[in-house]
């Protein structure tokens, strides 16, 4: 069976048994999982594809959509920071390397960049 991820935090969900309960949730964030956005059918720019779904009014809630099937896909981490994203930009713009920070938004010494790089490398 393949990985299942949070859409919300991006965290590995454990122990899942399929079909989805509707009371299932992330054990790291405690988000709600059968939900919209964690469908197959759920288009972020048009909502649902599945055309005899009812519409559901919060997509972030848990509901009883009949046609849910969970989204195996890797949710990609939103950019959280405005200045980061900028940086990131700026960067590419310009063909410069693309800043590497931490989760306080300082950059990382070189030092701190290698063990990073080295421990993802190492998967840990």
């Amino acid at each position: 069976m393949k990985p299942l991820y949070c859409w919300k935090c991006h965290s590995l969900l454990t122990n899942v048994i399929l079909p989805m309960s509707r009371r299932e949730e992330c054990a790291n964030c405690g988000a709600d999982q059968h939900v919209c956005k964690m469908c197959t059918y759920f288009d972020s720019k048009k909502g649902c594809d599945e055309e005899r779904a009812e519409e559901v009014s919060d997509l972030e809630k848990a509901n009883f959509c009949d046609y849910f099937k969970p989204s195996f896909v890797i949710f990609e981490r939103p950019v959280e920071d405005k200045s980061q994203a900028a940086k990131a930009k700026l960067a590419a713009l310009f063909g410069d390397p693309v800043p590497v920070t931490d989760q306080t938004d300082q950059p990382l010494t070189p030092k701190e960049l290698a063990e990073k790089k080295l421990r993802e490398l190492l998967g840990g």
